[in-house]
């Protein structure tokens, strides 16, 4: 029975841990073009402009590039050879469609496709990664403690719950889902 209680503890810290993680490993994965996918776009280069103005790209967000093997690539090249889209010297190329680039560090980054002309006629992408993840919700502030009465607490000291936009995710309520099942079983 001893080592069951220690097996449920493990259980119940590696739950805990893994709630605690989730925020730190979040993450966006963002399909470029949406519909149109990595595909020659139809107007020119304006598609995938338009796509990347209505993001916002983050450290350790995805890059989803949907095309076809054998009909397209992507390659992430510097900022001098995606104007005129020289092809030499990528700094990293997928050749296998779907391509999923994890984007690593922040400030502008450049991606063309580099079968044929299909960069000269469009397929090219150029996004701003931000460096910072997205801002948490408040933390909001204790009250102090003091042995000796003190008055009742004022609107500044009442601990105030989370904003609306605040609610808890499904990542993080299905831990102590199976903690309180586990809990249960066990006594």
């Amino acid at each position: 029975m001893q080592g069951l209680k220690i097996d449920l503890l493990v259980i119940m810290a590696l739950m805990l841990a893994s709630v605690q993680f989730q925020g730190t490993a979040a993450q966006t994965t963002h399909v470029v073009g949406n519909a149109l996918g990595w595909n020659i776009p139809p107007n020119g280069p304006s598609a995938y402009t338009t796509w990347a103005s209505t993001q916002t790209f983050r450290v350790r967000d995805v890059l989803l590039f949907n095309f076809i093997t054998g009909f397209h690539n992507v390659a992430e090249v510097s900022q001098a050879a995606y104007g005129p889209c020289t092809t030499a010297n990528p700094i990293s190329i997928v050749t296998t469609g779907p391509a999923r680039v994890t984007l690593n560090a922040p400030g502008n980054h450049y991606y063309i496709c580099t079968v044929g002309t299909h960069c000269q006629i469009g397929q090219k992408l150029t996004i701003n990664i931000s460096a910072t993840s997205a801002t948490p919700p408040p933390t909001p502030t204790p009250i102090p403690y003091s042995p000796t009465p003190v008055s009742p607490p004022t609107d500044s000291t009442i601990l105030q719950p989370p904003s609306s936009s605040f609610a808890p995710s499904f990542t993080a309520v299905v831990p102590f889902s199976f903690l309180a099942i586990a809990s249960a079983f066990f006594y």
